[in-house]
């Protein structure tokens, strides 16, 4: 498989067909989990299957296989982290909420613009770095 998950993919807690194996589909994911500790391209598809533990369905569990045949195509690759002296803080916000079909209001605040909504993004993601700032004082 090129990636571990189709991007357009909607997996739902409801509308399909139980998977019954709840230990097998368990230890799927959880050995999933563990595995994103060193394949961090790994970690949205993982974290969208974590979410259905309650709830397995066949496409669920047609989505883990999906990862682990990923896995198979890219055993081979690796990443290279090399020594940088650059210690800028990186943060980065989704403010694209309402794209979760589950669950659409996880914003506190409504926004009548996308620029707005981008702003809030923004303000937010700023809010939660400040506390990740070290103390340099």
């Amino acid at each position: 498989m090129p990636t571990p998950m189709i991007s357009s993919l909607r997996l739902l807690s409801s509308g399909a067909e139980a998977f019954e194996d709840s230990k097998l589909f368990r230890t799927m994911v959880c050995s999933l989990q563990y595995l994103t500790i060193t394949c961090l391209d790994l970690s949205f598809a993982v974290n969208k299957l974590s979410q259905f533990m309650h709830a397995r369905l066949l496409p669920h569990r047609k989505a883990a296989k999906r990862i682990l045949r990923y896995l198979q195509g890219t055993k081979e690759f690796g990443l290279t982290f090399h020594r940088c002296n650059d210690t800028r803080l990186y943060a980065f916000s989704d403010s694209d909420w309402a794209a979760d079909i589950e669950d659409r209001r996880k914003q506190s605040t409504i926004s009548r613009s996308s620029t707005e909504a981008e702003f809030k993004s923004l303000a937010s993601c700023e809010t939660d770095s400040a506390y990740a700032q070290p103390n340099l004082a």
